[in-house]
Order: structure tokens, then C-alpha cells, then sequence
């Protein structure tokens, strides 16, 4: 059985929430409940702190997590990101008081860092040989300036709203991309069925949110230039019609550029197009 730990509140929650259950495998009935057996699927769900996720999968019996990256690298733990999952976008920036001398990076060299992610700033400003005290503190940081107990501050950034009320300004290069992934425990090889079967999974959710299927019918003479518009994963399918003059063709496509795409394909002589959801899908 496939021991998975997944996030029980927090940005990351809903996302996760949602991706099993389109996966289909079975989530809790209550928020009280910390366990739940899918005997069905061959799997144990987890719901843990979001912050614990990485220490679970890492030096724990876990197999498995949904965390975000930003918190695998602040774990110290030997769990390996396995899959990016396309939600929970966000950076991980500096931010110093508005009129501030701290500028630049050279500039924190000395200075007080107000983060809760001590080692992923500790392990980024050593890389850079830059020297600083990291003041550790839960939760959000954006007063820790104001209050005296740092001089800066390192924290997740979505919109930058929250610290522009708080009188802070963003600078310097960010100091790491994050979004949602799937980690691993060391104990568990890549090429684990258990692994595979979960991965192959959630991928085909993936591609189900990103991609859509298109169906056309197009001159038969004008097959290949539609073809190249729109070449599919492998290859579209390409079927004659009644009229042996037409082809009907079916290919999935990234669902941002849909438009772009009827658009380019009406003005080769594509006609009849029609674009359907994905649920579910197995590349």
C-alpha cells in the first residue's frame, strides 16, 4: 500500500483535494479525519501540517507528499521533488522597508532576516558569501520590521499586496520559484509500480486540466497544412469522409491557444470545428 501525506489546510489544501479526487482515489468524509484507506486503489492518505509533509516523506514511513517546493528545500530532509502539479504558484522574495538602504543583496551583508523558512534563506545567502542573522518566527513577518525584531524580511510573494500594505518594497533577484509538487521518499524508486501507477495519475489530470480535444473537418487537400497547426501529441487522427474531398480530423491541443488555433485553422479551410473538455486521459 502506498502511504501518501497530503496537505490537511492551507493554499495548497483544496488544489491537492481536488486532484486526487480526480484521480480517482478516495478522500475523507470530515475534517476530523487524519487517515483515510482507499483499499480500492491500494492506498493510505495522510492529512498532515503542510509543513511537516517533507520531514514525513523524508525521515519518516511515508512514501509520498503534495507539498510545495519552497517548503521540501526549507525541510532539510532527503525527500526528491518527483512531479511539478501546475497549482500553488508563487516566489520567495526580500523585502525591505519603503525608503530603506537595503537595496541590493550585497546590502543584507550584517543585517536581521525575519523569515520562517530559516535554512532555505540561511543555505541561499551563504551560496552568495553573504553574512546575516536569521530571526526565525511563525507565521507572517511583515510586521517583524515595524516591531523592531529584524531589518528585513524573506517570505512568499504572490500579488506583493500584503507587503506593500505593510510599507515593505521587494528587491533583488527572487530567491526561489515555488508551486505545488509531488515529493518522494528516498526509500522509494522512480521506477516503483506503486510510483508509476500514482505518477501516471496524476499526470493524466494534468494534462486533462491543460489540454482539450478539437475536432475539424478539413479539405483533404489542405490535411497537411492543418496538420502542422495542430500536430497533436503523437499524431492526429485523420479520417475521410463521405465526400472523399473532406477529412475529419480529432487532435488534442493546449487549451490556451485554442482560439489562435480555430482561428489559424478556419483561414486554411477548416470547417466544423468543435472543442471538448477533458476529464480524465493516459499519455
Amino acid at each position: 500500500m502506498l502511504r501518501i501525506a497530503v496537505p490537511n489546510k492551507g493554499m495548497l489544501s483544496q488544489p491537492s483535494w481536488n486532484m486526487l479526487a480526480e484521480a480517482g482515489y478516495k478522500l475523507r468524509t470530515n475534517p476530523r479525519q487524519l487517515v483515510v484507506e482507499d483499499h480500492d486503489n491500494d492506498i493510505e492518505l495522510f492529512y498532515l501540517r503542510p509543513l511537516d509533509i517533507a520531514v514525513y516523506v523524508g525521515r519518516g514511513t511515508v512514501d509520498v507528499g503534495i507539498t510545495g517546493r519552497d517548503l521540501l528545500l526549507n525541510s532539510g530532509t532527503a525527500a526528491v521533488e518527483h512531479l511539478k502539479l501546475g497549482f500553488g504558484a508563487s516566489t520567495f522574495r526580500f523585502a525591505s522597508p519603503e525608503g530603506s538602504d537595503i537595496k541590493t543583496l550585497e546590502d543584507i551583508n550584517a543585517k536581521r532576516v525575519a523569515s520562517s523558512y530559516d535554512k532555505l534563506v540561511g543555505d541561499y545567502l551563504k551560496e552568495r558569501g553573504i553574512s546575516a542573522e536569521i530571526i526565525h518566527l511563525d507565521g507572517a513577518v511583515e510586521s517583524s520590521v515595524h516591531l523592531g525584531v529584524a531589518d528585513l524580511i524573506a517570505d512568499v510573494v504572490s500579488t506583493g499586496t500584503t507587503m506593500r500594505n505593510a510599507g515593505l518594497r521587494i528587491f533583488a533577484d527572487p530567491i526561489l520559484h515555488s508551486e505545488g509538487i509531488l515529493i518522494r521518499s528516498p526509500r522509494v524508486r522512480v521506477d516503483d509500480e506503486r510510483m508509476i501507477k500514482f505518477s501516471r495519475r496524476l499526470q493524466g489530470v494534468l494534462t486533462a486540466h491543460h489540454y482539450v480535444l478539437m475536432d475539424y473537418d478539413i479539405p483533404t487537400e489542405k490535411v497537411q497544412e492543418a496538420v502542422d497547426i495542430t500536430p497533436g501529441f503523437e499524431s492526429p487522427t485523420v479520417s475521410h469522409l463521405h465526400d472523399r474531398q473532406w477529412s475529419a480530423v480529432r487532435v488534442m491541443v493546449p487549451k490556451e491557444t485554442v482560439n489562435t488555433l480555430m482561428d489559424r485553422l478556419y483561414d486554411v479551410g477548416a470547417r466544423a470545428i468543435i472543442v471538448t473538455a477533458l476529464q480524465a486521459s493516459r499519455m
